[in-house]
């Protein structure tokens, strides 16, 4: 065996190392819900008045044990409470994976705000195995910030026919404890809820999937909305993959193996620019998630005295930035002073290249005073880290008016050195010809 076979081997190694020493730790993911009180659908987030209190509670969920575990405890639940207005599911996890699932229950101590909607699923075909009182649910569950965003559709397990309570709006059996216990059967999540990239960059639109056995993946299909008018970027169906923007890549072995949808987009243009829509169609169930692209240009700014006369006029052009808000400011500071802002700048039409970027220009007049100053032309835009800035330094009127004479004398004798000198080359004697004879 070669040494790079070695050495394989030896990352192999570490890397499963690496994982036997982290440690998991199943723990139960509680969320405050509420329960979508009309119609159902196949993914995404639904919208309605009607919404009541719900609590899901994620059963016994696989989590990195960073030491932050201490001391918590599973859902413990309680006696049916027949004036408990709270709908509390109990979802099972078994049959396939929640990822990112700390990301769910750190939410509260890292600030950030958990979204989650419950509403009816309703499939085009009951399978005949199915029991009747069966029912099926999806839930959508965002973190705010970086995500991530999941919905999971949920069947629900147990029978009425042995005595059990039901619910009172619902219509479905109850456990001992009052809730409604279901079993999680695929899941749809993303990573990258939202996406700000720079033109002409690469995009990676992450959507991942967790069915359970004996459902297989029909089919996937990437589509843009954007402006109130839809298409087609990507579809794959049964082994074969169709792109429908040029470029646009999906691993089929990633598809199959690690269920990872996960799109590629090379060379962004301003017309990549929108909502995706990844949506995972299974045998049985569908789900999808959505993905917010922005695309964004930074401008570039040029700094340039356009006129000589007094006062001087400055000119700061922007260009090439995209979206269409920017802010331009303008800042005097003279020699041993503080920068202040100044007012009085004037602004161009806007202007829009092919590409679709933006272009803006801005004028002022300069008051440079008795010791001359410094104007800068400060630019804030959304894809500035922080604001752009160029700067001229404007001399006092004396010091223009001295240079000018300078310049305009220098000028003159530079006239009158030519003058002399062609008048020179005109009286100087010629040298004579040779004649020449024809033989």
């Amino acid at each position: 065996m070669g040494s790079e076979g070695w050495c394989l081997l030896v990352c192999l190694a570490l890397s499963g190392a690496a994982d036997a020493e982290r440690q998991w730790r199943p723990v139960d993911v509680i969320l405050d819900c509420f329960l979508m009180g009309e119609g159902g659908h196949r993914g995404g987030f639904a919208s309605s008045e009607n919404m009541v209190k719900a609590l899901l509670v994620l059963r016994q969920v696989p989590v990195p044990d960073d030491g932050s575990l201490e001391g918590l405890t599973d859902f413990q639940g309680g006696a049916l409470a027949k004036d408990d207005p709270l709908i509390t599911f109990e979802a099972s996890v078994n049959l396939i994976q929640i990822p990112q699932a700390e990301a769910l229950l750190h939410a509260d101590c890292s600030g950030k705000e958990v979204t989650c909607e419950i509403s009816r699923y309703f499939l085009q075909a009951r399978p005949k195995a199915t029991v009747e009182t069966a029912a099926w649910f999806i839930t959508n569950v965002l973190v705010s910030g970086e995500g991530p965003s999941i919905s999971m559709v949920m069947k629900t397990l147990g029978d009425a026919e042995n005595g059990s309570v039901l619910h009172p709006m619902l219509k479905l059996p109850l456990s001992p404890q009052g809730t409604v216990r279901t079993e999680v059967e695929f899941q749809v999540t993303t990573q990258t809820p939202s996406l700000n990239l720079l033109l002409g960059s690469s995009a990676s639109l992450h959507c991942g999937f967790s069915v359970a056995p004996g459902l297989g993946i029909t089919s996937v299909e990437w589509r843009l909305q954007h402006k109130g008018s839809g298409q087609l970027v990507y579809c794959w169906t049964t082994g074969r993959g169709q792109a429908k923007r040029e470029g646009a890549t999906l691993e089929p072995q990633q598809l199959l193996m690690a269920g990872d949808a996960s799109l590629t987009l090379p060379s962004l243009t301003l017309k990549d620019e929108g909502a995706y829509v990844c949506q995972i169609t299974t045998s049985l169930y569908r789900a999808q998630q959505i993905i917010q692209l922005d695309v964004q240009a930074a401008p570039k700014v040029l700094l340039s005295l356009a006129s000589e006369a007094l006062p001087p006029t400055l000119i700061c052009s922007v260009t090439g930035y995209y979206p269409l808000d920017v802010s331009v400011t303008w800042i005097r500071e003279e020699l041993g002073g503080d920068p202040a802002p100044v007012s009085g700048a004037s602004f161009s039409s806007l202007r829009q290249s092919v590409a679709g970027t933006y272009s803006i220009s801005s004028s002022l007049t300069a008051e440079p005073g008795s010791v001359g100053a410094t104007y800068t032309c400060q630019v804030t835009h959304v894809s500035l880290e922080e604001p752009l800035g160029a700067d001229t330094w404007v001399a006092p009127p004396e010091q223009r008016t001295a240079l000018g004479v300078l310049f305009a004398s220098s000028l003159f004798l530079l006239a009158l050195l030519f003058l002399g000198l062609q008048r020179r080359q005109a009286t100087s004697p010629r040298p004579a010809r040779t004649p020449r004879h024809s033989g």
